[in-house]
């Protein structure tokens, strides 16, 4: 649909939903909502389809002031947070797919050097790992129990700390993304080949799958997100250097403001990974078959909701689009 489709389309309503809001006109609370719901995911189509747009502009203004009146007279209503989950974010996300793509691909090449120097230097996975790990790693292994680093703490300890420290590290790569989308660039760097390092440490001792089957079960989800908060930086190093029709510093708020709604995507996702790691993976007696099922369970997961989703819902409204353009 073209932009001034859609504008038509929906003009009247916005008119509407701008007088209730300008002149503080009295109306039922959760049909304010309501309209304010339908509002958000005009905003998220808008931001999809004509990203430097003055409808965008509008919508965006117009949900600002919506959502200050709407707190400002009741909580706002329980499904907005589905809705944030379910339409809003994926459509809007679709958008950024690039990005992402390229955070993965950051973190898959410097995976593999960290994997490649750990088999080229010998001292290279203790200085990436520390003598410490390595050590008691070492020593565990000796005792047979290799993976006992999982169960050396008691589970809610390692649920917090570990989700805690997950969100930490993906916030940096997020705020990193300040430096000219480099900062983040790197901080997926260093996790990546601390990550190449750490496997390749497991093959050389020929433990390769042990390790894998375990750390994997909280790793995969863990790792994803790390990923998409790299990608949640280079969003908004990217309106830095790409400002496009907008000011440098229109283009950061926006920038920053969609960064920032991604890493919070990922906030239910560390919550998931924090308790498999706590609680879960450190029963390494599990067989085979039941961690393959949580590994896969915990890909497709990301899978569907970061990348297929998001097409999927964007392909769906392309082509409630074309039938109106022809209809």
């Amino acid at each position: 649909m073209r932009e001034a489709a859609f504008a038509k389309q929906n003009k009247e309503k916005w008119l509407r939903f701008e007088n209730i809001l300008r002149n503080n006109l009295s109306t039922n609370p959760d049909e304010l909502s309501a309209l304010y719901i339908e509002i958000t995911d005009h905003l998220s189509y808008a931001q999809t389809f004509y990203p430097h747009s003055n409808t965008l502009k509008y919508l965006n203004s117009l949900s600002i002031v919506a959502h200050q009146k709407i707190y400002k007279t009741k909580r706002e209503s329980r499904s907005r947070f589905i809705t944030f989950y379910t339409r809003e974010f994926p459509l809007f996300f679709a958008q950024y797919q690039k990005q992402l793509a390229i955070a993965f691909l950051t973190f898959a090449l410097f995976s593999i050097i960290g994997a490649y120097s750990s088999a080229t230097d010998k001292d290279f996975v203790r200085l990436i790992l520390g003598d410490g790990y390595v050590n008691m790693t070492l020593n565990n292994i000796e005792k047979g129990d290799p993976m006992a680093v999982y169960k050396e703490i008691n589970e809610i300890n390692m649920f917090l700390g570990i989700t805690i420290n997950n969100i930490r590290v993906a916030f940096n790569a997020f705020v990193f993304g300040l430096f000219l989308s480099l900062g983040s660039l790197y901080i997926l760097m260093q996790n990546a080949i601390m990550l190449g390092a750490f496997q390749y440490f497991f093959y050389e001792q020929g433990l390769l799958w042990e390790s894998a089957r375990t750390i994997w079960i909280h790793g995969t989800i863990e790792i994803s997100v790390i990923i998409i908060g790299g990608c949640a930086g280079l969003v908004m190093g990217n309106s830095l250097l790409f400002p496009g029709t907008y000011t440098r510093l229109q283009s950061f708020m926006r920038g920053a403001k969609d960064g920032l709604k991604i890493l919070l995507s990922t906030i239910p996702f560390f919550i998931i990974a924090g308790f498999l790691e706590g609680f879960v993976t450190r029963h390494t007696q599990m067989s085979d078959w039941l961690a393959i099922v949580i590994i896969s369970g915990s890909f497709s997961l990301i899978l569907f909701y970061y990348v297929l989703y998001p097409i999927k819902i964007k392909k769906k409204y392309e082509t409630i689009d074309s039938f109106q353009k022809t209809t």
